[in-house]
C-alpha cells in the first residue's frame, strides 16, 4: 500500500462531510437496482452543486452509463467492465503526484478531496467509435489540484497513469495493450475549467467500471483521453506517451479532439449514435470539439487540426 502523505503536504480546508466518498456505508439495494458492478459495496449519494458548464441535453440513464463502456482493463466487450470490475479494490486509494511540482508526494484520496467543493457537470461524451452519451459527472476542476501542488516553471504537460493490478483487472492479464494505461494533456488543456477529475456520476460515487475512484474527464476530446482509475499524475516538460497513440499512431493522435471533418481511417466521424436512443434512432451530427468549441478552440489557434488529430 502506498505511504500516506507527509505532514508538510496537508491542505487546511476541509470538504463538507456530506461530500465525502464514504465507501464503507451501504445503500440498501442500490447496487442491483442501478446496474453497478456485482458485489461492489454501494456508497452514500454525493452532494454536489450545479455548474454553469453543464449542457441541458437529455441525460443518459445510470444503466446506460454503467452498462455500456470501454475499460479494457476489464475486457474488450462493452458489457465486460460491468461484469468484471467488482474485483477492483478502491479503498484505500492513493495518487502519486510528481515531476515539476512544488509539493510532490503520495496523497490519499481523502486528502485530494479536501478543500475541493464538488460540482455536477453534465457533459457530452463522444467516443472515438462514433457513439455518444450525456453524463452527469460529479467532480472538481483539475486546475485546482494543480494549483495546490504548485506547477513549477518548465512544466508543459500533465501525464496520467492508470492502476496496474492484473490480479483484479483481468484484462491486464492479456496483451491487448501495453499496461499500465497512460495518457496526457498539454498544461493549458489540463488547466482549462472544463477539465475535471470525476469522483462520481448520476449522484453516486464513481462505479468501478467507470473508473473508480478517480478519473479524468475532458469533454471536447474523444473518450479514450479521459483516463480512468488514476494512480499517478506527473508534470513534465516533454509530451508524455499516450497508450492508443503509441499503440496505433496512424489511427489515434495525441490530441484526440473531436473533429467531424477528420475521419478515423476505418469509419466516418461526421455523425454519432446516441446510446439509449434505440436501434432505430437516427444518427446525429457530430459537433466540432464535441460542441465545446467556443470555449476551447482558441487553445489550438494556428494548428492544423487535420494533422494534429
Amino acid at each position: 500500500m502506498a505511504e500516506r502523505f507527509r505532514p508538510d503536504l496537508r491542505w487546511s480546508d476541509a470538504t463538507p462531510k456530506a461530500t465525502w466518498l464514504d465507501r464503507r456505508r451501504l445503500l440498501a439495494g442500490a447496487g442491483a437496482a442501478a446496474g453497478l458492478a456485482l458485489a461492489r459495496p454501494a456508497a452514500a449519494a454525493i452532494v454536489a452543486s450545479p455548474s454553469r458548464w453543464s449542457t441541458d441535453e437529455a441525460r443518459n440513464s445510470l444503466a446506460d452509463v454503467t452498462g455500456y463502456n470501454n475499460f479494457y482493463e476489464f475486457g474488450t466487450a462493452k458489457e465486460d467492465p460491468a461484469a468484471n470490475a467488482f474485483r477492483l479494490t478502491t479503498d484505500p486509494w492513493a495518487v502519486v503526484i510528481e515531476g515539476l511540482v512544488e509539493r510532490p508526494g503520495t496523497y490519499d484520496l481523502a486528502d485530494l478531496l479536501r478543500g475541493r467543493p464538488l460540482e455536477e457537470r453534465i457533459y457530452r461524451l463522444r467516443c472515438v467509435e462514433a457513439w455518444s452519451m450525456v453524463i452527469p459527472w460529479i467532480g472538481f476542476e483539475l486546475a485546482g489540484l494543480l494549483a495546490r501542488v504548485g506547477v513549477r516553471p518548465g512544466a508543459k504537460y500533465v501525464a496520467f497513469t492508470t492502476l496496474y493490478r492484473p490480479e483484479e483487472m483481468v484484462g491486464q492479464q492479456w496483451g491487448i495493450l501495453a499496461w499500465p494505461y497512460v495518457e496526457g494533456l498539454r498544461l493549458d488543456e489540463a488547466m482549462h475549467p472544463l477539465t475535471i477529475l470525476a469522483t462520481g456520476l448520476c449522484g453516486e460515487p464513481l462505479p468501478n467500471q467507470n473508473g473508480a475512484p478517480l478519473r479524468l474527464v475532458v469533454p471536447w476530446k474523444y473518450g479514450f483521453k479521459s483516463i480512468k482509475s488514476i494512480v499517478r499524475i506527473a508534470l513534465t516538460a516533454t509530451e508524455p506517451p499516450a497508450t492508443w497513440n503509441r499503440t496505433q499512431p496512424g489511427e489515434y493522435g495525441f490530441y484526440a479532439n473531436v473533429n467531424p471533418a477528420v475521419d478515423h481511417p476505418r469509419w466516418s466521424q461526421a455523425t454519432e449514435r446516441r446510446i439509449g436512443g434505440g436501434i432505430l434512432a437516427p444518427r446525429v451530427p457530430t459537433l466540432a470539439f464535441n460542441g465545446y468549441g467556443e470555449h476551447v478552440a482558441g487553445l489550438y489557434a494556428g494548428m492544423d487540426l487535420a494533422r494534429f488529430y
